[in-house]
């Protein structure tokens, strides 16, 4: 059974590495006795979100139904065949994941398949908890090692963290969601007439998530600090680029950060944690 465990945690971290080489950075960053349950709920929601997102040429409503009838499962059975979600039900219960969490996350990942317009701050609101804020509170049970009363105390900005950073890839991904998958999540926005206006309110929203964030970020343990601060400047980079970029560019390319700045923020975010400048 161990070996079968070991090969799932492996098929997570792959996961990680492949979709993601700028979270896979960051997970690298964390207390390597956490590191692997990272992987693992990060395995278990990319996944989802490929279904949903991805697999266009195949009946992706049939896929996600066996996909979350598999992920109930697993939890139950506390064993899957699908390596990924096995390596997840294993994390889940080790750190007592609240299942409601698990439901919430797809519940939004569903919503993807038949919704293309969030006309309403509270569908809006709806979806960025199910796809973003409750990633960030699983991981928060991890970083705090099941301390309940320093998970009850930063919970605010874990959630926030997960806001500003979905709501970063929103205004990254925006050509591709409107182009490829015909979807809008700002409510009240034409993103095919992107305003400066627009843009800057969006910005602002994101800003102040951050904002609020930043607060429990600097109360973390040292096991998790250093890598979801190295998380978080690298957001804010992608931030302040998507900032200095005019509306209509943002309309027609993905703005990325430079590896030589990923590694400068690396360095820096280190030797601001290290030395205790945050």
């Amino acid at each position: 059974m161990q070996t079968y465990s070991d090969l799932a945690n492996s098929s997570s971290q792959a996961v990680t590495q492949a979709y993601s080489t700028s979270f896979y950075s960051s997970v690298s960053m964390l207390d390597p006795s956490i590191q692997s349950h990272i992987h693992n709920i990060y395995g278990f929601v990319r996944l989802a979100d490929e279904i949903v997102d991805s697999f266009l040429d195949y009946d992706q409503e049939a896929l996600f139904n066996k996909f979350e009838a598999d992920l109930y499962d697993a939890i139950i059975q506390k064993i899957s065949l699908n390596p990924v979600l096995h390596a997840f039900q294993a994390t889940l219960h080790e750190y007592n994941i609240d299942i409601h969490l698990v439901k919430a996350f797809m519940s939004s990942m569903r919503m993807d398949l038949t919704k293309l317009d969030y006309l309403s701050v509270e569908e809006y609101e709806q979806y960025i908890y199910g796809s973003a804020d409750v990633v960030g509170l699983m991981c928060l049970k991890i970083f705090v090692n099941g301390d309940q009363s320093l998970y009850d105390h930063l919970k605010p900005s874990a959630m926030k963290l997960g806001s500003a950073f979905q709501k970063v890839n929103f205004l990254r991904d925006i050509k591709a969601d409107s182009e490829v998958l015909n979807r809008s999540y700002f409510p009240n926005v034409d993103f095919n007439n992107l305003s400066a206006d627009n843009k800057a309110a969006i910005i602002e929203d994101i800003e102040k998530d951050f904002e609020e964030a930043y607060v429990g970020i600097v109360q973390l343990p040292q096991t998790a600090r250093f890598g979801v601060y190295t998380a978080y400047k690298y957001y804010m980079q992608l931030l302040k680029k998507l900032k200095r970029t005019p509306s209509s560019r943002i309309l027609d390319t993905r703005v990325r950060v430079k590896d030589h700045v990923k590694l400068a923020l690396m360095v820096k975010s280190y030797m601001n944690v290290r030395f205790n400048m945050l």
